[in-house]
């Protein structure tokens, strides 16, 4: 990462967390009241293997957009759990024929229809066995997609306001790796969200469920431990 970092060199671990975290913060100064685009295009320059993670969830369609119209052939990754809506597969599908996605698509290496054998139905959040599910669905095919792709920047939708871990970011973070993580709609709303849309003739499918989360508000552990 030190093309990040602009060549400094970094020795011992508490010096180098704190360089890092002065250099985030720096760059969230830098960016501060930047559009959306242009902030892809600062981070974009910044990176020679960018990838996208998506679920398709309402909103997403937005940053795919963006940074498509940005970088045609970045990596999308959709950690498909399985258990999503058939709304969410049509809509899914639509999206990535209309924006040409290069999806890169990582499931469990279990099936639903094996694992239900075993776990039954999908494990509420307070029963022990939700933990394993949420391995198995979301967080060993994204920890398996990161080990292949090996990016040097993860473009994220994560947006102020959507959950306690979220509020305490900003549009630039890092990885506990020292991955750079780029939110270019963190300080946007949904009706500014809304806006863009409409500008840009897309549509929402709000037929989306996350078994790992239920609660919109909780963290499945994908950003808040794996991507942390």
């Amino acid at each position: 990462m030190n093309h990040i970092l602009h060549g400094r060199s970094l020795i011992e671990i508490n010096g180098k967390e704190i360089k890092l975290m002065n250099g985030i913060q720096k760059y969230n100064e830098q960016l501060t009241n930047k559009s959306p685009a242009d902030i892809m295009v600062w981070a974009f320059a910044k990176s020679t293997n960018p990838m996208l993670t998506t679920n398709f969830r309402p909103y997403e369609v937005a940053i795919l957009h963006l940074c498509t119209s940005l970088r045609p052939e970045l990596k999308i990754v959709w950690c498909d759990s399985g258990y999503n809506t058939k709304a969410t597969y049509v809509y899914a599908e639509k999206i990535i024929s209309q924006l040409n996605l290069n999806i890169q698509l990582y499931t469990p290496k279990q099936t639903a229809a094996h694992r239900d054998v075993y776990m039954g139905a999908v494990p509420e959040i307070d029963d022990p066995r939700h933990t394993e599910f949420t391995e198995q669905v979301k967080l060993e095919p994204f920890r398996r997609a990161m080990e292949e792709i090996k990016p040097d920047l993860w473009i994220t939708n994560l947006r102020k306001g959507q959950t306690t871990f979220r509020d305490g970011i900003d549009v630039v973070s890092q990885t506990e790796n020292s991955l750079l993580k780029i939110s270019p709609f963190y300080h946007w709303s949904d009706s500014e969200l809304d806006s863009y849309m409409v500008d840009h003739d897309l549509v929402n499918e709000y037929d989306y469920f996350d078994p790992t989360k239920v609660d919109e508000k909780r963290e499945c552990g994908l950003h808040n431990r794996e991507g942390k």
